[in-house]
């Protein structure tokens, strides 16, 4: 709920809250996404709890919805994450602020340059290797982008080194994050893709929602994809 600027009645966050860092430097962490500490949320007693379906373990809900109203996000597209920032407005009573700040973002994507149609894949991660398929709000970028992704099974599967060679993509794009890739790992796929171009990104800016998507075209725009 930062991105509407309610810092004041966050109680508690997960350790992979990063942002804003001023904001988050003195709220309580109550574990990870995928690790609860159930003592430490019992201890500040929430009112209400927002988890993401992607992100957090359907046992850990389950187990706090049976103490705590828990509100879940479900997010795999650009329209999905505009929707969530309206209904966290209702939810909060911020209907005017959430409205706003979608709107905001939806007239920043007038500024999003479509770039040429090149095949891509997006890898998320290494050993194994792991892509961004359909049903993803990183495809959901990708097709706003004008690319084709080539992974069409759904969610992020698992692909081999001879899968890569045969799926043949102009353009991989490296995310920064869950894995942090690096130059080394450029030189890696280089050997098994000699003809794509190879490039690391902001996985940020591809994955994470909220009002980071107003930077989006600006940092898309910057992007250099050709070869």
């Amino acid at each position: 709920m930062f991105f509407l600027q309610l810092d004041d009645v966050i109680a508690g966050i997960t350790k992979f809250c990063i942002h804003p860092e001023k904001e988050i430097k003195n709220k309580p962490i109550v574990g990870g996404t995928k690790n609860f500490w159930f003592d430490a949320i019992d201890r500040i007693q929430p009112d209400l709890i927002i988890g993401n379906k992607e992100e957090n373990y359907q046992e850990g809900i389950e187990q706090l919805a049976l103490k705590y109203p828990v509100w879940m996000s479900d997010i795999s597209s650009i329209e999905n994450a505009l929707q969530m920032i309206k209904s966290i407005g209702e939810i909060t009573d911020t209907v005017s602020k959430a409205e706003s700040l979608a709107k905001e973002i939806e007239l920043s994507f007038a500024a999003l340059m479509v770039k040429n149609p090149a095949k891509v894949v997006y890898l998320i991660w290494k050993s194994p290797w792991m892509a961004a398929g359909r049903n993803t709000f990183i495809n959901s970028w990708l097709s706003r982008l004008g690319f084709l992704n080539l992974i069409t099974e759904s969610r992020y599967p698992v692909l081999s080194n001879e899968q890569l060679r045969q799926l043949n993509p102009e353009l991989v794009l490296l995310s920064s994050e869950p894995f942090p890739f690096k130059g080394n790992h450029i030189q890696e796929l280089q050997a098994i893709l000699p003809k794509a171009k190879i490039m690391i990104v902001d996985g940020e800016m591809f994955s994470w929602y909220g009002n980071r998507m107003l930077n989006a075209g600006e940092y898309f725009n910057c992007l250099n994809f050709n070869r």
